[in-house]
Order: C-alpha cells, then structure tokens, then sequence
C-alpha cells in the first residue's frame, strides 16, 4: 500500500531508530540526527535533517545496511569481525583497551556484573576465552545450514551467541544485528519495518531479567563435557523464545500503526497537492505528521523555522484558511494547532 517515497521514509525511520535503541540498550547514546542522515545518504534518500558527520555511526551503519542488505550471504569469522572493528575503530571501550576483530583472549573470566564497587553481582559467567574460536564455529556453521524458520533461528542465534560472549566488548549490539539479519532473510527485498531493538529497549528490565533466567539455566552448554565439576544445566529455552516472539510481536503491531500513520499523511499532501504553501508550512506540517512532541504553538513554529513571532501566525492563519492545520480551542497563551481531523 505505500508509494516509493513512503517506503523510503519507514524504513528510513526504522532503521535510525533501530541503530539508536540497539546502542541506547547498552548505554551508548547516539545523536539522531547524525544517525538519520548517515542512513539516508546510504540509501539515496533525501531527507531535511541535519547532516551530522560522525565516523562512529558511519561505522554501525555499515554494519547495519551489511547485515540487511546482504542477510542470504553466509556468516563468517572475519565477517563478525569487520562489524565488531567498526564498533570499535579506535580499539577501546571507554578509556580500556580491548581485543578488536578477533575473539576474545586471556585466561581472565568474562562475567556479566552490575552493581557498586566492592558489591558487585555476577549475572553471567562465559565459557572461558580458549572455547570461543570452537564454540563460535558451531554457531557460524549453524547459521549457515540451518532449515528452521528465520524467526527461530533469530531468536536462537541471538542467545546464542550473547551466551558464548565471543567479544570484549559489543557482545549485544552484535547480537542483535545478527538476530536482524537473520529476521531479514523473511522479506524478498530484505528491507523491514519495525524495529525490533527499540522494543527491547522499552522492556530493557525484562529483557535482561529473561537473559539471566535462561542462562543460568543452561549453563553447561559451553562447558568442557569432560569437565566433572561443571554444574548441570539443561538447554530448555522456551521461556526466552517466548519472550523473543512477544516482543517481535509488539514491534511489528507498533509499526503497523506507525505505517497506518504514513498512510494518512501521503493521503493528506495528496488532498492538498494543488495548495500553494511555502518551505516553513511544509515543513512543519511534515513535523506534525512525524510524531511532533508536545503542542504547537506560535512560538515554536517561530523557534522551529527561525522566523519572528508575526511571521509564524502568518503562516498558521494561512493553513488554517486552507484547510491544512486547524485551531485547537484553547485561547491565549495555551493557543495551539493540530492537523485535521
């Protein structure tokens, strides 16, 4: 149901905020705009925002658009390794210097930790660093030859792959793009919608919760099957492909929602495509359509377009007397605009 320019700007917006939430997850803030334009110019899309150079997002776009684009191609070793160079392209983590595209070394427990200095609590515990190359190699294997359904093999891959933690550091980020690539194997143009981060990100508790449950209790599966000390642990994971296909759920319902808004709008400029309107009312209408925070007022029109006060009434009386944007009934300072009903 949507036209070329629609299609580009959903899976424009699902895409920025995928890469957004997948690093909000684990506390790295990105600024959007710089995301949004990084993509756009990737997909030959225009797009009004501001272009903001950074060579980080660069690098997590490429392996975003690697990942989607290119999700039929098989997984190697030295193709999870450029995604992880590209999160890291300085080769630290913070101030710490970290084992870039290779697995991960020395003979130091990798543990999952939360909490003060001096009380910590160990989530997690990987298997040791000397099992990584083995254990990553059934997995890539796996991923390669598998018959099941994309939305099993991305929920199983995603936990596997966390739980064997191969990397210093971007164990989830990496997860999740290889869950995406996985789940884009479902769509013939292999471009998607929805954004399955940014749903975990608004359950981010309960997605760490389920994480722990699942793998303390199937924590024998990386250990030495040699080893008589390992502790039994079974490979019952349901509980987190429930949670996994919830969430999906969730995701695709929020944006079909998000499309049947897009709908709309294209409808709308459809009504009004003969009307004469300038730069400033176009786009400030698109801002309305894309999810505007809070009411419009005359002086945010002002502040949005860098116009004066008089300037923006203007234009707000001259699209209320088009038909374009109507008056809300609230007089005085409380006066704002909302877009037709």
């Amino acid at each position: 149901m949507l036209g070329f320019n629609e299609k580009c700007q959903s899976l424009l917006s699902a895409m920025t905020e995928e890469l957004i939430s997948s690093s909000e997850i684990e506390g790295v803030l990105l600024n959007p705009n710089s995301v949004r334009s990084s993509i756009a110019r990737r997909l030959g899309i225009e797009d009004d925002g501001l272009l903001v150079e950074d060579h980080y997002v660069e690098g997590l776009v490429d392996v975003m658009l690697d990942a989607v684009r290119n999700c039929r191609e098989p997984l190697t070793d030295e193709r999870l390794f450029d995604w992880h160079a590209a999160l890291f392209p300085f080769g630290r983590s913070g101030m710490h210097r970290i084992t870039v595209a290779d697995w991960r070394k020395g003979e130091e427990p990798m543990q999952v930790v939360s909490g003060a200095f001096g009380h910590e609590k160990v989530h997690y515990e990987a298997p040791p660093s000397d099992a990584v190359p083995v254990e990553m190699e059934r997995l890539i294997e796996w991923c390669n030859t598998s018959d099941q359904s994309p939305f099993i093999m991305a929920a199983v891959a995603h936990l596997w792959f966390v739980t064997i933690h191969p990397f210093d550091d971007g164990n989830g980020r990496i997860s999740r793009t290889l869950a995406d690539m996985l789940l884009s194997r479902l769509d013939e143009d292999s471009a998607r919608y929805y954004s399955m981060s940014a749903e975990i990100n608004r359950n981010k508790k309960a997605y760490y919760e389920v994480l722990e449950r699942t793998q303390s209790s199937t924590k024998s599966l990386c250990t030495d099957k040699n080893d008589k000390t390992a502790k039994n642990g079974g490979l019952d994971i349901t509980e987190w492909m429930l949670w996994f296909f919830g969430c999906l759920e969730n995701a695709i319902v929020r944006a079909s929602g998000i499309i049947e808004r897009t709908l709309q709008k294209a409808a709308y400029w459809d009504e009004f495509r003969d009307v004469d309107i300038n730069e400033r009312q176009r786009k400030v209408v698109n801002r309305l359509w894309d999810g505007f925070e809070g009411k419009l007022t005359s002086s945010k029109w002002a502040k949005i377009c860098g116009c004066s006060q008089d300037t923006a009434l203007r234009d707000i009386n001259d699209l209320i007397a088009k038909g374009m944007l109507r008056n809300s009934g609230e007089g005085g300072r409380s006066a704002n605009y909302l877009l037709p009903e």
